[in-house]
């Protein structure tokens, strides 16, 4: 075994000493004069005073110009459209990113009651035939009633926040009809000279 490490360590041991080595010239090789910075081709200034120039405008260039003066209306406002959106889109995708993370970790029962909501909305489908407002109030409303079968808590907060809407909105169009009537149909002359109140 020693033998083995005295063979090893010995090539490596040379590997860690280091070396001088002194060049020198040939005795007979001649000096050379050395090139100064400016003398190099590279470094050279040009004589005389430049002078740019620009150079004519080819008709395709002029043409370019012309459509990029024609666009640039339209341009500005997609810029400005793409600006106002790209928010409302980035929301969209993250809700959508979102979406698709709840249902890859949907709650148990999840899928079944969405079938049969979606089920309920299928028959109101059905059953709205011939008329238009029955298709816009039977598949909804035969939704909702499959929905608040299974989410009774959401189906009550949701009627409460929808029934103030709906009466807000109600007062609301009952005031606006009212002062129409008033301004239009209860004028103090209107009501006293009209024929029959004689």
């Amino acid at each position: 075994m020693f033998k083995v490490i005295q063979r090893s360590v010995g090539p490596a041991s040379l590997s860690l000493l280091t070396f001088k080595v002194y060049a020198s010239q040939k005795k007979d090789s001649t000096p050379k004069a050395s090139v100064r910075v400016n003398e190099l081709s590279l470094y050279s200034v040009p004589e005389g005073p430049s002078k740019y120039v620009e150079e004519p405008r080819t008709q395709l260039e002029e043409s370019i110009s012309h459509f990029r003066q024609y666009c640039q209306p339209y341009t500005s406002w997609c810029q400005e459209i793409y600006s106002q959106t790209e928010p409302k889109m980035q929301s969209l995708v993250q809700w959508g990113l979102d979406s698709y993370e709840y249902l890859q970790n949907a709650p148990p029962g999840f899928f079944p009651r969405l079938g049969v909501i979606g089920f309920a909305g299928i028959v109101g489908l059905l059953l709205a035939r011939g008329s238009k407002i029955k298709k816009l109030v039977y598949p909804p409303g035969f939704m909702g009633v499959a929905a608040s079968l299974y989410y009774p808590q959401q189906a009550i907060i949701f009627v409460q926040v929808s029934g103030e809407k709906l009466y807000d909105w109600g007062l609301r169009g009952y005031i606006i009809v009212e002062d129409l009537w008033k301004e239009n149909f209860q004028k103090s002359g209107n009501v006293k000279n009209s024929p029959g109140n004689k």
